[in-house]
């Protein structure tokens, strides 16, 4: 399967530390869960995918070409981009920042049309935050920002999609939504989250695990040597264990 987005041989440093040593990865349509410890480079590598971090060594490609051929627009309307920490402060709508989504399409100047209007309100249902579309961003929770930023990203309507810890302030219910959404997407493009909820992470079609700034493993989901390879990386911490159909990951307090 055609990788959507690929890196070979990826180096950054941050301030002059290395982070990410030689990492290649590819991430096919569907949905790659990126795992590890703290300061494994996760966050790191998805903005390096992105492309908002200069690389030291390597390459990035983005549906075959290099991503640096891309123009910025160009790759903005390819790639959403979720931060860890998004902002969702100020004076702005709930509706008003959803649209910012449509920036890459329609830039600065541009009206929005009857298109611009169907991703936004396509948006707003997926997360639902449709029913407070009107309210402004200072009078909702952290969980109800968190809903509105990932309807931004949703709204560009962009093949790739890269989110940095969707689930952040979100209660149960609603990370259960979100990973029910990010399989429904992963059946239309290809979707990449850092995740550090192991349970939520074991739901993805690929899993992604990565330590000290390098890949220990990527490989499905149910893969036994991707499991083995979960307990080492975490110490043992937890264990992986079917549940039905399903893996999830339990703390191991033997």
């Amino acid at each position: 399967m055609t990788a959507a987005l690929r890196a070979q041989d990826l180096s950054v440093a941050l301030g002059g530390t290395p982070v990410l040593h030689g990492v290649s990865v590819d991430l096919p349509p569907g949905w790659t869960a990126i795992i590890g410890p703290n300061g494994a480079g996760k966050s790191t590598l998805l903005r390096a995918l992105a492309g908002l971090l200069p690389r030291q060594g390597g390459q990035v490609w983005l549906q075959g070409r290099p991503l640096d051929d891309w123009s910025v627009r160009e790759r903005a309307q390819r790639i959403a981009w979720l931060a860890q920490q998004g902002q969702a402060q100020g004076d702005l709508t709930v509706r008003e920042l959803v649209h910012l989504g449509r920036l890459p399409h329609l830039g600065l100047f541009g009206t929005p049309g009857p298109q611009d209007e169907h991703r936004v309100d396509a948006a707003m249902q997926a997360t639902e935050c449709a029913d407070w579309q009107h309210r402004r961003l200072q009078q909702l929770s952290g969980g109800e920002r968190q809903r509105c930023l990932l309807a931004r990203v949703l709204a560009v309507g962009a093949p790739v999609l890269l989110l940095d810890e969707p689930t952040t302030h979100l209660d149960p219910p609603h990370q259960v939504a979100v990973v029910r959404l990010l399989q429904g997407l992963a059946r239309q493009g290809t979707v990449a989250s850092v995740l550090h909820d192991l349970p939520l992470a074991l739901q993805a079609d690929q899993v992604l695990l990565m330590r000290a700034g390098r890949v220990v493993a990527c490989a499905a989901h149910d893969d036994p040597q991707l499991h083995a390879a979960i307990c080492e990386v975490f110490e043992h911490a937890v264990r992986i264990q079917r549940v039905g159909g399903r893996y999830i990951a339990l703390p191991h307090l033997d």
